[in-house]
């Protein structure tokens, strides 16, 4: 006797439960014409995740249980294991489903409440507290659901249900995207089914959800740890696998071409920040996009992924010369355009500048210029762009990037001015590398090379270089990662090795930048530790490292 089981890796939209509920019955049809005896679905696919506040709404629950009892009376054979979020009584859980029959057969909820980095759960849900066993054609399931899984104490879900009798266990999961993400599931499910002797079966979530990013790449181990089923990453996918009895032995086994390859984490990251930025400009109702076209490498990259996301027809580059705008700035925005195949609309700002500076002459008399005029220039490219926002119906992309927004090196309601930050996750050394990824994957030349060995700057005023605030992007980005993303203190910095007037310095732009970090647009999570969700430092504090 054997079991066959179909692996549906879908993108779910938060909160759209008649599309959501559509796509798994399209899945659940596809596992049923190819005999599949169960249909596993991720974490929360019926209502999408993190549902966040929407949990907190009852008339929001309700209609999530009304939806998963519909997709019950068009599920019989095979069953289907579905996410949703499960209200009874006064609680509300964060439950799966085993339909069949046109029943709801039975409901496990999710016993360990990840509260750290992004994951907010133990504010919505209550702890399970059932053993999550399953019998199917004969064979004894356990039944976890992400966090259950990672639990490292005696009371692992995973080991119960072993000690118990299952020889197969599934988990589904919505685990978010980071560089190297992958491995850190692998090594630990790994780790679980020697631990366990039992296989091992994980189904994620794919897609953009707001900063979020899931890669998908559900997998299958047998109780040896060996990978026997690898699903598409960044894509939905369906997959198969059987559980058989062999001579008193149960396996997991994978059947052809069931083991996708995995790729570089350079392409990894890149289809990450492409798939967010496609998913949040379609899943909001947007069908353009408008960029402020610089001539230096963020907007370069930025307008890159975004027309190979959304479409060249669909990306709209306006460049705003200044009066200390180069003409290799033009010459590089001009070309850079013609590379993608956008269209590039060319407003000067000088008029509008001097304007602002007449109006302000009769304040601003007898003061030097300084970043006051500096700031001015972005705020008026801002402006330009939150009309042809207006206008055109068109999402604003803002082009800074995490060097930039950990130091506060921006110009707030300037170029901090949109609706989603492609690249605010992304180190100023790492914009490099994607952007020479672009252009090797394109085969050509598509950022143009003139844009990359050109030192950075912001040209609001004569000769200026980022260099001349900040200190070199690699070390910046060293100092980054340690103070931010490790939660290193100034004092073990300063055993690494680094300059402790310049860490100083750096770690106190880090610090007083936060009231600018909370009032940027939200962007896509490529770190371990993003702005946003993940960090979450107070603006008003007295507590200071430099």
């Amino acid at each position: 006797m054997s079991l066959n089981i179909s692996v549906c890796q879908i993108n779910a939209t938060v909160g759209d439960l008649e599309a959501n509920s559509r796509k798994i019955l399209f899945f659940y049809e596809q596992a049923a014409r190819t005999g599949a005896d169960l249909a596993v679905f991720s974490e929360c696919c019926l209502c999408g995740y993190p549902p966040e506040d929407l949990l907190l709404r009852k008339s929001f629950l309700k209609s999530n249980l009304e939806t998963l009892r519909e997709v019950a009376q068009k599920v019989r054979m095979p069953y289907a294991l579905i996410g949703f979020a499960y209200p009874k009584g006064d609680k509300v859980y964060n439950a799966c489903a085993l339909l069949g029959n046109r029943k709801i057969l039975s409901i496990y909820n999710k016993r360990d409440l990840p509260n750290y980095g992004v994951f907010d759960e133990k504010r919505y849900f209550s702890p399970g507290t059932s053993l999550g066993l399953l019998k199917i054609k004969g064979y004894k399931i356990g039944i976890s659901i992400c966090e259950d899984i990672w639990n490292e104490s005696a009371e692992n879900i995973c080991l119960k249900q072993a000690k118990s009798g299952a020889r197969l266990l599934i988990n589904v999961s919505a685990s978010p995207y980071h560089g190297g993400k992958f491995k850190v599931r692998y090594d630990l499910l790994r780790k679980r089914a020697r631990q366990t002797r039992s296989a091992i079966l994980y189904v994620n979530l794919v897609g953009g959800q707001d900063e979020l990013v899931f890669d998908g790449k559900s997998f299958a181990l047998n109780s040896q740890g060996a990978l026997i089923l690898r699903a598409k990453s960044f894509e939905e996918d369906i997959k198969w696998v059987q559980l058989q009895t062999m001579k008193g032995t149960v396996k997991l086994v994978g059947g052809p071409n069931s083991i996708e390859p995995l790729t570089e984490e350079i392409e990894d990251i890149y289809r990450a920040l492409k798939l967010g930025t496609k998913d949040y400009i379609e899943k909001n109702g947007f069908d353009r996009v408008v960029i402020g076209i610089s001539g230096g490498i963020d907007s370069a990259l930025t307008a890159a992924i975004a027309t190979d996301a959304f479409g060249k027809e669909k990306v709209l580059g306006v460049t705003m010369p200044s009066p200390y705008t180069s003409k290799q700035t033009l010459d590089d925005s001009k070309k850079l355009c013609e590379n993608l195949g956008i269209e590039l609309f060319t407003i000067p700002i000088h008029p509008i500048f001097d304007s602002y500076l007449k109006s302000l002459e009769p304040i601003f008399m007898g003061k030097e210029r300084d970043i006051t005029e500096e700031n001015l220039q972005s705020r008026i490219r801002g402006t330009l762009l939150m009309a042809l926002s207006n206008k055109l119906s068109a999402l604003v992309l803002t082009t800074g990037n995490k060097s930039e927004v950990s130091v506060g090196y921006s110009t707030l309601y300037g170029d901090t001015a949109g609706g989603f930050a492609v690249i605010k996750d992304v180190p100023k050394t790492l914009v490099y590398r994607l952007s020479n990824y672009v252009n090797k994957k394109a085969g050509r030349e598509l950022i143009p090379q003139s844009i990359m060995d050109r030192p950075p700057t912001a040209e609001l005023k004569e000769n200026q270089l980022d260099q001349d605030t900040l200190p070199p992007y690699d070390l910046l980005d060293q100092m980054i990662e340690s103070y931010v993303e490790l939660d290193q203190g100034i004092e073990s910095l300063k055993r690494e090795g680094f300059d402790p007037t310049l860490l100083k310095k750096i770690i106190r732009m880090i610090d007083l930048s936060e009231y600018k970090r909370r009032q940027s647009p939200p962007g896509v999570k490529i770190t371990p530790k993003a702005f946003g969700r993940d960090r979450r430092m107070p603006i008003t504090s007295r507590y200071k490292e430099a």
